[in-house]
């Protein structure tokens, strides 16, 4: 019997989240501290786990011939370490988003803080694992922590709508991605990505239906958990009803699972069949980019509005897988490491405007927002034309490395529609703006704010700052590559 190599330190941003999550709960259970040791103890287990990532990306290097660790189960590659801080990196920021929304929950804040510590966990094992069962285990661990998290409100009947459909739907999704890696075990006969891509290499496969078709149900499941669309229908409900202090982490933390996984599953195993899943990828794509920015112009919701931006942000992110190799890991990477802050900046400006706990954001709360509170006003403004893509912020230098990548790989008509809809995409930003400065507040009510209006000013200054010096970014993206 041949035992698998262990190696603690290849799980140790997992196992540090983990054993955060257990001491919470132990020790709100029995010595039921103040709320602010509790969420201590859950930012240390997040700052310890980001320090297990930055050692990991460090120490690793590559050995042929070497064993992995856990039997294949998990690796330590770039892709993972990178992929873990920026995971944990989303975490910490969305628990300094909700910080208020989780002191105002008394008791109940330990079960938030270990569902935030546990679906961090899941998708940090998400994005660092080799094999298809165990990429579901960390999937669906970071799905129902999402689903009790987007819930979680007690005043907000909308939160509870929220949460039944996003449990549901998300169930559907992951039912059809398990169904998917069934099809590709039984066209393959490997479990792992190394050993379906050894094959594919290695072999001409005469009637490869059965791996096409369990390929394009994996790529569909992962298509609903970062909200591509058609299967976005979830995604401006849940939005719009999830407690405020918890959308951003919502929204930022699935797509980093699911996108990197994503790039990990094509890259790795099925890049020999990129003329099959090339125009599935290509299809979803457009599909996002036009229904996000068009449906995006027809909200008068903030939270809706960002919802559709993140289905069309979903299909530029796409754009760059098409890429294929390496500059798809790179571009992707370094688009959702862009994306995610921007998005958690933005969501924290709306806790600030709306209150940590509420549902629904109604554009006309952010008119004349501008004399109420010109740092919040200010900071949304720089956060929108950043994922506008607009010149000297990092979301001009995100999309122009998708759409270069998608030009390079031979899809200039893809990368026409990326341009068509970035243009319509930045009239929905616009109007939010000209809402902010140029519209007649209806009350001149005070904002009910969140405590944590640090979060905006740190998605800015790295908005502009990766704007004006992508350089190092750049760097540490193009070494983001799978084993």
């Amino acid at each position: 019997m041949t035992f698998p190599q262990i190696d603690w330190l290849a799980i140790g941003p997992e196992l540090v989240l983990a054993v955060g999550a257990a001491a919470v709960l132990l020790l709100d259970v029995t010595l039921r501290p103040a709320f602010p040791r509790l969420g201590g103890l859950a930012a240390m287990a997040m700052a310890a786990g980001i320090g297990l990532a930055i050692w990991q990306w460090m120490a690793w290097v590559p050995a042929a011939g070497q064993p992995l660790p856990f039997g294949g189960m998990v690796v330590a590659d770039r892709l993972a370490s990178s992929g873990r801080l920026l995971v944990l990196v989303v975490a910490a920021l969305g628990l300094a988003t909700g910080w208020s929304l989780l002191a105002a929950q008394g008791r109940r804040a330990a079960e938030a803080l270990a569902l935030m510590l546990l679906g961090t966990a899941g998708f940090s094992l998400m994005v660092s694992t080799p094999h298809l069962v165990m990429m579901f285990l960390g999937l669906e661990i970071g799905s129902l922590s999402l689903y009790l998290l987007a819930g979680f409100s007690r005043r907000e009947r909308r939160s509870d709508e929220a949460a039944i459909k996003y449990f549901l739907l998300g169930g559907l999704a992951s039912a059809v991605f398990i169904y998917g890696v069934s099809l590709l075990f039984a066209g393959t006969g490997h479990l792992d990505l190394g050993g379906q891509g050894h094959l594919l290499e290695g072999t001409i496969i005469t009637t490869p239906a059965v791996i096409i078709l369990g390929l394009a149900l994996v790529i569909v499941g992962l298509s609903f958990k970062v909200s591509a669309a058609p299967f976005h229908s979830w995604a401006p409900d849940v939005y719009q009803g999830a407690p405020a202090g918890f959308t951003g982490f919502l929204a930022a933390s699935a797509k980093v699972g699911g996108f990197l996984a994503l790039v990990r599953i094509l890259v790795t195993a099925f890049g020999p069949m990129s003329a099959d899943w090339e125009p599935i990828i290509a299809v979803v794509a457009t599909l996002s980019m036009v229904i996000g920015s068009l449906g995006a112009i027809v909200q008068d919701d903030v939270r809706r509005l960002l919802a559709y931006s993140g289905v069309a942000h979903a299909g530029f992110i796409l754009t760059g897988v098409m890429a294929g190799g390496q500059e798809a890991a790179s571009t992707v990477w370094f688009y959702l490491a862009v994306y995610v802050v921007q998005v958690l900046g933005a969501f924290a400006v709306v806790a600030a405007v709306s209150g940590p706990e509420s549902a629904g954001s109604p554009l006309s709360a952010y008119r004349g927002l501008s004399r109420r509170s010109p740092y919040l006003a200010a900071t949304f403004s720089v956060l929108l034309l950043g994922m506008a893509g607009l010149p000297l912020t990092s979301g001009f230098v995100a999309k122009f490395g998708v759409f270069q990548a998608a030009w390079t790989a031979g899809f200039g008509w893809l990368v026409v529609v990326a341009v068509l809809t970035s243009v319509i995409a930045l009239y929905l930003y616009l109007r939010v703006i000209v809402a902010m400065y140029m519209g007649e507040a209806e009350e001149d009510l005070p904002l009910p704010g969140t405590g944590s209006d640090w979060v905006p000013g740190v998605a800015v200054f790295a908005t502009l700052l990766f704007g004006l010096l992508p350089g190092p970014l750049l760097d540490f993206a193009s070494h983001a590559s799978p084993l």
